[in-house]
């Protein structure tokens, strides 16, 4: 065996090996921004004891919570590596791109999206129960939770975005 086959065969494993490296990395981002969506939303209600006022709006932060801590465990755990839509049964849910490894980012587009639109509706038309914050654009923990929730969306938004792009180029052309 010559020097040349050891070392080339030494630098695929570590090539392969740091193809898994960014890719993990980029999923842990992805689920430290939703454990920070739901952290800032605990704070802003108070504690985990808390509930805002209107209760509805404190259930709606008790989902978004919630919604943090699972949308950053879709994105750790291992997703099977079947392409293809998720299936229940016969029915695909969602188009081919949307496999289960996407569900993780497509869970982190609504996590990050729907905390900001009510964020962005509070301050400037306001909310049923909760008329006080219209205009209350400097609230510092708002602004936070504004940045960690665009991170998320963008990070999950370029994500789904390549899988499609990956899923389509590997299609055959018709």
């Amino acid at each position: 065996m010559t020097q040349e086959t050891v070392a080339g065969g030494a630098n695929s494993v570590l090539a392969g090996a740091r193809g898994a490296a960014p890719e993990f990395a980029v999923r842990f981002t992805g689920a430290l921004l939703a454990v920070a969506v739901a952290a800032v939303h605990v704070a802003d209600q108070g504690g985990m004891t808390a509930m805002a006022s209107p209760a509805w709006i404190g259930w709606g932060y008790r989902l978004v919570e919630i919604g943090g801590i699972v949308t950053a465990l879709m994105l750790l755990l291992p997703a099977p590596s079947r392409p293809g839509p998720v299936r229940i049964g016969p029915f695909p849910l969602g188009p081919a791109w949307l496999g289960p490894a996407s569900l993780g980012w497509a869970a982190g587009v609504l996590l990050g999206a729907g905390p900001f639109t009510g964020y962005i509706a509070s301050r400037s038309v306001g909310v049923p129960g909760d008329p006080g914050d219209v205009g209350n654009w400097g609230y510092w923990v708002g602004t936070v939770s504004l940045l960690v929730e665009a991170a998320l969306i963008l990070l999950s938004v370029g994500m789904l975005l390549a899988a499609r792009q990956h899923a389509l180029a590997g299609r055959p052309r018709r």
